[in-house]
């Protein structure tokens, strides 16, 4: 075989006198096809050395070669049979229309913001409206078909809406002792009507400058947080908490941790995780958890930094939509334990998407949107 037919025979080793056509596939390779195979070589094998983060196929090589990914076989992961992976939360309403105008004259009209819907679904779940002034045994039979309840904030602490928050309240108590995992959240006046009903004082609150203003969360030295809301936030947003303005608080009453404490049967129940300070650098609760019930407190509002825009002292960072997110994927995970799994088409004929909500985020303050019940 000649030299000169070996050497054109391999691109790239022809003569230099030698002429090739443009147009053939012998030019189109030397010209277009190696040069980017040589680059893409280039490039995976400088990969690790230009990325921290690698993909699981570049952090797999055998003999100096990144593994075939469509040779692997995918493996999906078996569910969890002790899991419910259909959760749905139960939210009551709190009267009014939620509006900074109003938007209904129905005398018993209710709400709930659109914000707590979001959040709750944004962890994974669906949400039954528990409408506060419906008559009892449709709450409860609403509470058969729900896997945990959350209390929204408001300002009502008194009368039907009091009355029918503390036997929501009680009856999550029962499923939990009889063997349901049943989470409880409550939110801002939620938190307060927990600590009224609990400590079995109507008087408890106390008064406190915190409306409409972001704030840091103070964790109590050596508390164990395993179990919490915060067991499963990044040690890294959980230091900017305590440093960084990323919850939102609007309060005017609160508890201070020196009443908590003093009393006995908050104390028994509650364990307190944060505090925060107001305007007047007074101290009160933000954060508590139960210590034998899936119960956990807020003052602070998780579900406002991803989900309301009518404030400007809403938090929108990153990192305080990070606070809502770990928040919500905790609420859900503990709804994922409960052991009811009621009939499909009883949780459909409830779900709050057989109403539809309302928008009233143009008065540039309240709610963005909220679902009213009339």
């Amino acid at each position: 075989m000649s030299a000169k037919f070996f050497s054109k025979s391999i691109p790239g080793t022809y003569p230099k006198n030698d002429i090739v056509s443009s147009s053939s596939p012998l030019y189109l390779w030397n010209y277009f096809w190696i040069p980017i195979f040589f680059y893409l070589l280039k490039d995976l094998s400088s990969v690790n050395a230009q990325s921290t983060i690698l993909l699981p196929s570049q952090r797999q090589h055998h003999d100096g070669f990144v593994n075939n990914l469509f040779t692997s076989e995918p493996r999906c992961s078996v569910p969890d049979p002790s899991l419910n992976y259909r959760p749905v939360i139960g939210i009551l309403s709190h009267p009014g229309d939620g509006a900074s105008g109003r938007l209904s004259n129905a005398t018993n009209a209710s709400y709930i913001a659109a914000s707590y819907v979001k959040f709750v679904e944004s962890g994974g779940a669906r949400v039954i409206p528990l409408i506060y002034n419906e008559p009892e045994e449709i709450i409860f039979e609403k509470l058969k078909l729900v896997n945990g309840v959350l209390f929204t904030g408001g300002r009502v602490k008194e009368g039907l809406y009091y009355e029918t928050a503390e036997k929501i309240f009680k009856k999550s108590l029962e499923k939990n002792d009889a063997g349901d995992h049943f989470p409880v959240f409550a939110i801002c006046l939620g938190f307060e009507l927990l600590s009224m009903i609990i400590s079995n004082d109507t008087n408890i609150l106390e008064p406190f400058g915190a409306r409409n203003q972001a704030s840091t969360l103070k964790f109590l030295e050596n508390r164990d947080i395993e179990r919490t809301v915060f067991q499963r936030f990044p040690p890294d947003l959980l230091e900017k908490m305590g440093t960084d303005c990323l919850v939102l608080q609007d309060h005017r009453f609160g508890i201070s941790p020196g009443r908590m404490l003093e009393n006995r049967d908050l104390s028994r129940f509650f364990k307190i995780l944060t505090t925060s300070v107001d305007e007047n650098n007074k101290v009160y609760v933000s954060t508590v958890q139960a210590y034998n019930y899936p119960v956990t407190g807020f003052q602070w509002h998780p579900e406002k930094n991803a989900f309301e825009w009518a404030s400007k002292a809403v938090p929108h960072s990153e990192d305080a939509i990070l606070v809502t997110q770990y928040t919500a994927n905790f609420l859900i995970s503990e709804a994922r334990k409960s052991l009811n799994r009621p009939a499909a088409q009883n949780v459909l004929d409830h779900l709050i998407y057989n109403y539809s909500p309302t928008y009233c985020g143009k008065a540039g303050k309240g709610y963005d949107e909220v679902y009213i019940f009339t």
